[in-house]
């Protein structure tokens, strides 16, 4: 008899993608295996959706998707639908009403009773709806099923202080509790150890770090221990604050050599008048302040950001002040969203919604800013030599050559022409740039050079074993080539 296949579908943030690869561990150390790529809708015996509420029609999203599966499951005996996340928090007691075929509702703060709630639906024959108001045990104490060999996520801190009114989150993942900075060197040794040699340390407010073990510094100690680590090539963080973005931090990134020169954090908006009215807690001075002196201290670093257009009561001259802001911060990238309503969020009932219109205009015309800075910055890195750690995907293909991808210090998408020896994701190609794209840099001509690493050895033995598998329950890593995309920073979500 074949094992139970399972299917995960993530909506939203950097910390639901790490949620749904606890989630995966779990269903696989309970004995289901990961449906194959192309696997047809419904076709897995288990079906997880890792939900996201932020968005205005995040539930109208979820309902549809389950919508679909409906008459699957209704002529497949067995099936088995469960859903978790921020949205399965918020509308727990809404979600079997409507979807009375769900088998299992189950929220953020207990992830690891996804198995039990299973088989207990499974024998019991009826909804399992399981919502813990208060963390059970943190997250990276479950085991997991990570989508890469080489790098990994590793999870800080859980929850938000914040109080922003446009974010649900710090209601429905609670205030933010921290890990003992112990526990979480022991899993980034684990990891290097397995031939992880990239790391990005994740949390609602990353470098709120410390806030609820009482170090104000703790966030700066932790980089500056990363960098101890023998074998962690890159290390990473996602998504800090601007009010709690110190010196210290600015110290310990410059400082600590396998610590990246990039830097992703959220403006939300440039006007001063929009960001009391949202609830963040600094201002235009602040914000680009912090941005000279992460460039004073790395010249070379790439700055990227979250912005919110059309917030309510935001006037022609507050957008003009975010362009400002874009002018003058010359971001290598922007994550632009349109407002839009998240229920039960203070900013949903607040006057002066601002016309779908006029949200569109001023859009369109801050994205064809960035696509012009995005440009001009990617341009200034033609004719340097960048390593660039290779990632897995499928190369882009032309008439002329094939293609692999990966990214460069800064985290730039870096397109080179493959090397005439062997390279494996994970190892590490020494190439110079000769094109720029408001995207991706392109290097033309021969690698300068290959350098085998452990993290291309762990994925060889992963790949490896993956192949050794029966038909059906591959976990399908693709070949080498253009990144699987990273999960984008969601502007607005309350993760940042």
């Amino acid at each position: 008899m074949s094992a139970k296949t399972y299917e995960v579908r993530t909506y939203g943030c950097q910390m639901n993608v790490h949620d749904s690869e606890r989630l995966s561990g779990l269903l696989e150390g309970a004995g289901y295996v990961r449906a194959p790529e192309d696997t047809g809708e419904g076709e897995a015996d288990i079906v997880v959706f890792n939900t996201c509420a932020v968005r205005e029609n995040a539930d109208n999203r979820l309902y549809g998707n389950l919508g679909r599966l409906a008459p699957i499951k209704a002529r497949k005996p067995g099936m088995q639908i469960a859903v978790g996340g921020c949205l399965a928090q918020k509308d727990r007691d809404t979600i079997v009403k409507k979807a009375p075929w769900v088998d299992v509702v189950f929220g953020t703060h207990n992830i690891g009773s996804l198995p039990v709630l299973l088989e207990r639906a499974r024998v019991q024959e009826e909804a399992q709806v399981e919502i813990a108001e208060s963390l059970e045990a943190f997250p990276s104490t479950l085991p997991t099923r990570r989508e890469s060999a080489y790098a990994a996520w590793v999870s800080i801190s859980v929850g938000c202080n914040n109080t922003c009114t446009f974010c649900i989150v710090p209601a429905l993942r609670g205030k933010e509790k921290d890990r003992r900075p112990g526990d979480i060197l022991a899993e980034v040794e684990a990891l290097v150890a397995e031939g992880v040699s990239e790391i990005t340390l994740l949390g609602q407010n990353v470098n709120a770090y410390g806030s609820d073990i009482g170090d104000r510094e703790a966030f700066s100690k932790l980089l500056r221990a990363c960098g101890k680590v023998e074998g962690l090539e890159r290390v990473r963080f996602t998504s800090p604050h601007p009010r709690d973005f110190t010196d210290d931090v600015i110290s310990a990134m410059a400082e600590t050599e396998n610590v990246m020169p990039q830097l992703h954090m959220p403006l939300q908006s440039g006007s001063d008048t929009v960001l009391k009215a949202m609830r963040r807690s600094y201002r235009q001075e602040r914000f680009l302040g912090i941005i000279e002196k992460v460039r004073a201290a790395m010249p070379d670093a790439a700055i990227s950001t979250d912005i919110i257009v059309g917030f309510p009561g935001e006037t022609d001259e507050d957008f003009e002040q975010t362009l400002h802001v874009v002018r003058e911060a010359r971001f290598a990238q922007a994550f632009t969203f349109q407002y839009s309503k998240r229920p039960g969020t203070p900013a949903a009932d607040m006057e002066g919604q601002i016309p779908k219109a006029v949200v569109q205009e001023r859009y369109e015309r801050l994205v064809a800013l960035q696509e012009e800075i995005s440009w001009e910055e990617n341009k200034k890195q033609v004719g340097r030599t960048l390593e660039v750690l290779v990632a897995e995907g499928e190369g882009r293909k032309d008439d002329a050559t094939r293609r692999l991808s990966g990214r460069a210090p800064d985290n730039r998408l870096v397109h080179f022409t493959r090397p005439e020896g062997p390279v494996r994701p994970g190892d590490v190609v020494t190439v110079d740039i000769t094109y720029a794209a408001p995207h991706h840099l392109l290097a033309e001509g021969p690698t300068r050079g290959v350098r085998s690493t452990r993290a291309g050895d762990a994925w060889e033995r992963r790949n490896a074993a993956e192949q050794k598998k029966p038909a059906g329950v591959m976990l399908g890593l693709p070949t080498i080539g253009a990144p699987a995309p990273a999960p984008a920073p969601t502007a607005g979500c309350g993760c940042d």
